[in-house]
């Protein structure tokens, strides 16, 4: 069971969200084990000083991705061991720059990964494809969400050229944890003509590795590509800095 001498959460940011964080690390880390019940709706809305609307909402965020499950008449269980589970990440992923970093280093294993296998699988009918990505990533503006989309429809060209469909998948679901990152850091790209510059050479490095067919150099050209878009973002300048620790901030809610 949760501990009876839990900290009520306090502030009123998105408090269904830190909830279910909060009972998604306990179930990951054993405090909850497989198939324990949890407390009831009341026992947890007055552990957590909540109402019983956010326990809810936090519960039916937990069932949705296969952590907790409900048994009529018994109440609600945390799901057994051996259910498969959706990949989903804490709630909370965005609310911090570190956060945003610990997503691009998760990326730079995969994106190493994809352009490797995806420059030993090529073909011209993938090839033409990625170029056509590129393109219309370079016409793009440096401002604006439509780079933002561009930028992630190129690297999603180059995981759909490794015929392993796993691969575009799990890039989409990372995509949800940056794009906003991606619009700020954008923006800061766009006041240095050098870093634009510098961006657009590691994807046409990516591309052109890629479509010759060149393993080696597709993983090199990738794992360059978002060591250095980490760097861009540790250091931003100040103004951008701000822009983008505000924009990970969740916004508050009224109390329930």
């Amino acid at each position: 069971m949760l501990s009876d001498n839990a900290e009520p959460l306090q502030a009123p940011q998105r408090l269904t969200d830190r909830l279910a964080a909060l009972l998604m690390q306990r179930i990951e880390s054993g405090d909850l084990g497989p198939d324990q019940r949890l407390p009831t709706e009341q026992r947890l809305s007055e552990q957590f000083g909540v109402s019983r609307t956010v326990v809810r909402e936090a519960i039916s965020q937990l069932k949705s991705i296969g952590l907790l499950t409900s048994r009529q008449g018994a109440g609600v269980f945390v799901a057994p061991s051996h259910r498969a589970r959706p990949l989903a990440f804490d709630p909370t992923v965005l609310h911090s720059m570190e956060a945003v970093l610990q997503v691009v280093e998760v990326r730079r294993g995969l994106e190493a990964d994809v352009a490797e296998l995806a420059a030993r699988r090529i073909t011209p009918e993938k090839s033409r494809a990625i170029l056509d990505a590129l393109a219309e990533l370079e016409a793009c503006p440096a401002l604006g969400t439509a780079g933002v989309e561009a930028d992630l429809r190129f690297h999603r060209s180059i995981a759909r050229a490794t015929d392993n469909p796993h691969y575009e998948r799990l890039l989409g679901f990372l995509e949800q944890y940056q794009r906003d990152a991606m619009r700020v850091t954008r923006t800061n790209e766009s006041l240095d003509n050098g870093y634009m510059a510098q961006v657009q050479r590691e994807h046409r490095a990516i591309a052109e590795a890629v479509t010759q067919g060149d393993p080696m150099a597709a993983r090199e050209a990738a794992m360059r590509h978002m060591a250095n878009a980490a760097h861009r973002i540790e250091h931003a300048s100040p103004p951008v800095r701000r822009a983008l620790d505000a924009l990970l901030q969740p916004p508050a809610s009224p109390h329930e």
